[in-house]
């Protein structure tokens, strides 16, 4: 049995993960939601102007009352900038298991802040919600995200071949998975 509890906020060494705020919104222009590339490698749309991301904001806030409900605003903690985002989504209760997704803006990546986030969030899924399985994905191509799934212990399970139309050509998605007793083994080393 899953024990929902909504979004919570979790800390790391040096991130905060909490509730998105209407004030998060010109940090995630600067930084993450109206640049093509990050959004491209998040199969996102672009957004280009406070009120659209006001009205994505508006979507997150009003979710956080639904308790299988997940995402987080990333915050680093030493500059207090919101950062990027992460989220369980896909949640299938009846299965126990779950994906995670995350976006940070280019300016943060390469300094580990997404494999610490995701790190945190493994361990919220399996300690907390008590999922079975999560997983996680990447677009063909997407060399960071790989990593950042590399780092954190999780097992390839396949590619679905030509599963996105982006950018005028066809791009497949990678599939990883964690059960639970492989975060329990990797926890204990």
């Amino acid at each position: 049995m899953l024990n929902h509890s909504g979004t919570r906020t979790i800390e790391s060494d040096r991130l905060i993960l909490r509730h998105f705020r209407h004030t998060d919104d010109d940090d995630m222009l600067a930084h993450w939601v109206s640049d093509p590339e990050v959004q491209s490698w998040y199969c996102e749309p672009v957004y280009t102007t406070k009120a659209e991301v006001g009205e994505l904001l508006d979507k997150y806030i009003a979710s956080y009352d639904c308790p299988d409900y997940y995402r987080w605003a990333v915050v680093e903690k030493e500059s207090g900038i919101c950062i990027g985002q992460i989220a369980i989504f896909l949640v299938d209760s009846k299965n126990h298991l779950c994906e995670i997704e995350y976006a940070l803006g280019r300016m943060f990546h390469g300094k580990g802040y997404a494999t610490e986030a995701v790190k945190a969030i493994l361990d919220f899924s399996f300690n907390e919600v008590c999922f079975h399985k999560v997983q996680v994905c990447h677009k063909e191509g997407n060399i960071a995200s790989h990593g950042v799934i590399r780092k954190c212990g999780f097992t390839y399970e396949g590619a679905l071949r030509d599963y996105f139309f982006s950018d005028g050509k066809y791009v497949g998605r990678h599939y990883y998975s964690m059960l639970e007793e492989e975060f329990r083994a990797l926890s204990k080393s």
